[in-house]
């Protein structure tokens, strides 16, 4: 191992490790916001309002996340009328870029999530939130949206884990973070197991203290759907013989 070709990167992956947070926390952020009207339109018996909204999910999930952020990046420079508009410096930048591939991506799966942790949400809730008087916009704010955030948690903790692994795709579009770091230490030295093992570690660190937080998050949100511990479970009955 060289360490030294190490120590004298170490400027670039703490600004790396930087701009891959900025990404990921910005993403998400942008994501979660849109996707929660998203998931309630998507859930909604009207077929103009779930519609469009079950479009949007099936073409981003359905493409990978490498050709949208070219298509965005790339791609809308072609056109003289994108160039002409008013959205082109923001379109030209790399971040806008990046930031929007990243939360329309994590969007459309955190839609889907929600709106499916919404459909599991027990009909007994929401009739017994109806008896106490409560409108339909009380309902859903108030029994539904909360019930189906907790269920709707763990599965959640695993698309924020993907997410920031998908940030690693910036390098492509020369933004400096944990990979493109390591691409540049691989770059000036031939280094690949010291450039991509050490980038490899700070992932893994990432990941498991995002998985570590996920979990005290479940245990204390999540503890009414345990079952009780005070009641023994019934022994498994033996398998019949033939």
């Amino acid at each position: 191992m060289r360490w030294d070709a190490l120590a004298e990167h170490l400027g670039a992956y703490a600004d790396g490790l930087g701009t891959t947070l900025r990404l990921l926390l910005a993403a998400l952020a942008i994501g979660g916001l849109l996707a929660l009207p998203l998931a309630v339109l998507r859930v909604s018996p009207r077929p103009l309002l779930r519609w469009p909204v079950a479009g949007f999910t099936w073409a981003i999930r359905g493409t990978p996340l490498l050709v949208q952020l070219f298509l965005l990046y790339h791609g809308l420079a072609q056109f003289d009328a994108v160039r002409a508009s008013a959205a082109w410096p923001w379109l030209s930048s790399v971040w806008f870029c990046a930031i929007t591939a990243f939360a329309l991506n994590t969007c459309a799966y955190t839609t889907e999530l929600l709106a499916g942790a919404m459909r599991a949400v027990p009909a007994g809730e929401v009739d017994a939130a109806r008896a106490l008087g409560l409108t339909p916009a009380q309902v859903l704010w108030h029994v539904v949206l909360p019930s189906a955030a907790r269920r709707a948690l763990p599965a959640y903790g695993n698309e924020v884990v993907t997410m920031l692994h998908a940030t690693s795709l910036a390098s492509v579009v020369t933004l400096l973070d944990l990979t493109g770091a390591a691409r540049e230490l691989y770059a000036r030295h031939f280094l690949p197991v010291e450039a991509f093992a050490s980038a490899a570690l700070c992932y893994l660190a990432l990941s498991g203290a995002l998985f570590a937080a996920f979990r005290v998050a479940e245990r204390r949100w999540l503890a009414h759907l345990r079952p009780s511990g005070h009641a023994r479970p019934p022994a498994a009955e033996p398998p019949p013989r033939c």
